[in-house]
């Protein structure tokens, strides 16, 4: 057997009392009516006879709407008969059966039994409530299924944006380990050199495994990371290459996403020339709550090896993990990405 989610039984009961007290108004007006008027015909036959049809419509109103909004969505394995059918003659069985226990209660309770003309017209108030309903319950089911519908895209769009940043954090590029490899190969014979290049080379991929798991990393963290890479590129390169990284001890417990400034130093080398008239800098400096990334363009005369997506995956990254733009711009012959920082307090 399964059961649906169903509707609060507060909802239930309050539309049901409604339904009573709008159904029993006109009796009401005439009770009323009748007091007020000081009819000494008034007897308490007549206040029974309310109070029995107020009842009635109220429990009658109820099961009404606990058959159609909630009941009928307990499915079970042994239903034979279609679901439309089932709900159908359940209907048909609650009017019926109604209306005969409230004819059989009426003179047990009120003292007078329902005339012909009574009954003619209590099956008619409640087919007509009966319909109204069984509207009512669809709608109730309705917004519970839009509800539940809602929370489930919710819990996708999340599991979705985990999968997508996931996704974004893995696309490092292996073409920076193959060069520094080969970088390694020229050292060999060098053992000072080239120990504390390996030991860089160690240190980096020690560190991108600790932060994989990682949204957001300290960046002090992030700058021994940028140390260790940038030796690597330096090693390479030699003085064509020079990195100046002023940032104040105050932005150093502010948080970014791992890999973001080493992404942008990795951008400005694949994308500019470097060469002994033309050697690249890399400027990154903080303020305002930002650290800055900056370059001179000096466009390559040829393609960089690997992704051209760099730069657009930490965009999304960035986003999806601060919800926080990046900013990009190119002036001056200069090209500078500002990185707004998370703020620990």
């Amino acid at each position: 057997m399964v059961v649906a989610k169903q509707v609060a039984q507060s909802q239930l009961v309050k539309i049901s009392l409604l339904i009573s007290i709008l159904v029993s108004l006109p009796k009401t007006i005439y009770i009323y009516n009748m007091i007020s008027s000081g009819d000494m015909d008034f007897s308490i036959e007549r206040i029974m006879d309310f109070l029995v049809r107020l009842l009635f419509f109220f429990a009658f109103s109820w099961l009404i709407l606990q058959l159609n909004a909630n009941w009928a969505y307990i499915t079970s394995k042994f239903a034979r008969l279609p679901h439309t059918v089932l709900l159908l003659l359940a209907n048909i069985v609650v009017l019926i059966s109604g209306l005969a226990l409230l004819e059989y209660l009426h003179p047990i309770l009120v003292g007078t039994p329902l005339s012909k003309q009574e009954k003619g017209f209590l099956f008619f108030i409640c087919a007509i409530v009966l319909i109204i309903l069984f509207f009512i319950a669809r709608i109730l089911r309705m917004q519970i299924i839009q509800h539940d519908n809602m929370i489930e895209n919710e819990r996708l769009k999340q599991e979705n944006l985990q999968n997508e940043l996931a996704a974004l954090k893995n696309q490092i590029d292996p073409h920076f380990l193959f060069n520094s490899l080969n970088t390694l190969t020229s050292l060999v014979r060098e053992n000072e050199r080239a120990s504390q290049f390996v030991k860089k080379l160690s240190f980096m991929y020690r560190y991108i495994l600790q932060s994989s798991d990682k949204d957001l990393v300290t960046v002090k963290d992030e700058l021994k990371f940028l140390d260790s890479y940038t030796h690597l590129i330096s090693t390479r390169y030699r003085d064509r290459f020079i990195i100046d990284v002023d940032i104040e001890a105050k932005y150093l417990t502010a948080e970014i996403p791992p890999l973001a400034l080493q992404l942008l130093v990795e951008n400005a080398v694949k994308h500019n020339e470097i060469s002994e008239t033309n050697p690249l800098k890399v400027s990154i400096y903080a303020k305002e709550n930002s650290i800055f990334v900056e370059n001179q363009i000096r466009p390559r005369t040829t393609l960089a090896e690997g992704t051209k997506n760099g730069l657009l995956n930490l965009k999304k990254r960035y986003f999806l993990i601060s919800r926080q733009e990046i900013t990009v711009r190119r002036e001056n012959s200069t090209f500078s990405v500002e990185l707004p920082l998370n703020a620990t307090s």
